[in-house]
C-alpha cells in the first residue's frame, strides 16, 4: 500500500495530466470529443479527500475548470457541425448498411444523372482518318525528329566556368586547397573515398563544380585516384602533404617518374539524378 504522502504526489501528477491534456486540446484545435470528461472527473473524484493544502485543493480547481472549457468546445463543435447540416461519416455507413438492396437501388437511381452522347463514324470522319495516316511520317523517322541531339565531349576552360558561373571567381588556389581538407576529413581511417560520394552534391551545378576542382587535386598531386574497372568503381585517396611546387605544376611534372594518364570521367546529369537516387 502506498503511503498518503506518495498517493499525493501521484495525484498531483494525474491532475496536471489533466490540464495539459485540456489545454492541449484547446490550443491544438482538436476534436475535443477525443477526451473523456467522465474519465477525468473520476480522477479529480478519487483524489479530491486527499486534499489538505490550499496549493493541492487550487490545482484541482484549475484541472475542473480546464474541463468546464473542454466542454464547452463539445458544445460548440456540436451547435457547429448541426447549423452546417454535417453528418458524421459512422452515422450514414451505419445507414446504409441497414438499408435494402432495393432501396439502395431506387437512392441511386434519384440521384443518378448520367450524360448521354450518341456518336457515329460518318464518310468525312473516315476521309479524314485515311489523310491523316497517309501524311504521318513513318515511326523511325518520327523518333529522329523528336530526338535529343547529340553533343560530342569538349573541353573548358576555367575563364569560360567562370562566365557562366559555375566556378566562383575567387582564390582559386585557396578554394583548391579547401577541398583537399574536407577531402582527408571524409576519407577517413580508410584514407578513401568513393568518387560520387565526394563531388556528389544537392545541386548537379555544384557537383559539376567540385569534379572541375577534384581534378586539379588528382593533376596537382593533392590525392590520387584508384579506379577499378570490372567492378566500376572510381576512389580518391587524398596525401598528406602535397609534392613540392605542387601549386606550380599543372601538367608534365619532372618529380615524378611515374607515367601520368589522362581519364575522362563524364559528370552527366544522368549519372547525378541516378546517384542521388542512392542516396
Amino acid at each position: 500500500m502506498p503511503s498518503e504522502g506518495k498517493k499525493r504526489n501521484i495525484g498531483r501528477e494525474d491532475i496536471r495530466g489533466i490540464i495539459e491534456l485540456c489545454r492541449s486540446v484547446q490550443s491544438r484545435g482538436l476534436n475535443p470529443f477525443l477526451v473523456d470528461v467522465d474519465d477525468l472527473v473520476a480522477i479529480l473524484r478519487k483524489y479530491f479527500s486527499e486534499w489538505k493544502d490550499s496549493e493541492d485543493l487550487c490545482l484541482d480547481a484549475e484541472a475542473l475548470n480546464e474541463i468546464a472549457s473542454v466542454i464547452k468546445l463539445q458544445s460548440e463543435w456540436v451547435k457547429r457541425r448541426s447549423t452546417s447540416l454535417y453528418t458524421d461519416p459512422f452515422l450514414l455507413e451505419e445507414k446504409v448498411r441497414i438499408l435494402s438492396k432495393e432501396k439502395i437501388a431506387e437512392v441511386f437511381l434519384q440521384a443518378w444523372h448520367p450524360i448521354a452522347e450518341l456518336e457515329q463514324i460518318s464518310i468525312r470522319s473516315l476521309e479524314d482518318a485515311l489523310r491523316y495516316w497517309e501524311n504521318l511520317l513513318p515511326l523511325d523517322e518520327r523518333l529522329l525528329s523528336e530526338g535529343s541531339l547529340r553533343v560530342e565531349p569538349g573541353t573548358i576552360t576555367r575563364e569560360e566556368l567562370v562566365k557562366i558561373g559555375i566556378l566562383a571567381e575567387e582564390a582559386f588556389l585557396e578554394e583548391m586547397r579547401s577541398l583537399w581538407n574536407e577531402l582527408k576529413e571524409k576519407a577517413g581511417e580508410e584514407g578513401r573515398i568513393r568518387y560520387w560520394d565526394f563531388i556528389g552534391s544537392n545541386t548537379y551545378q555544384e557537383t559539376v563544380r567540385r569534379a572541375y576542382l577534384t581534378s586539379f587535386l588528382v593533376t596537382y598531386g593533392y590525392a590520387t585516384m584508384e579506379i577499378y574497372p570490372l567492378e566500376e568503381e572510381m576512389f580518391l585517396k587524398p596525401l598528406k602533404e602535397p609534392p613540392l611546387g605542387a601549386e606550380r605544376k599543372t601538367r608534365g611534372r619532372k618529380e615524378r617518374r611515374e607515367r601520368l594518364f589522362s581519364i575522362p570521367i563524364p559528370i552527366s546529369y544522368e549519372e547525378w539524378m541516378e546517384w542521388r537516387r542512392r542516396q
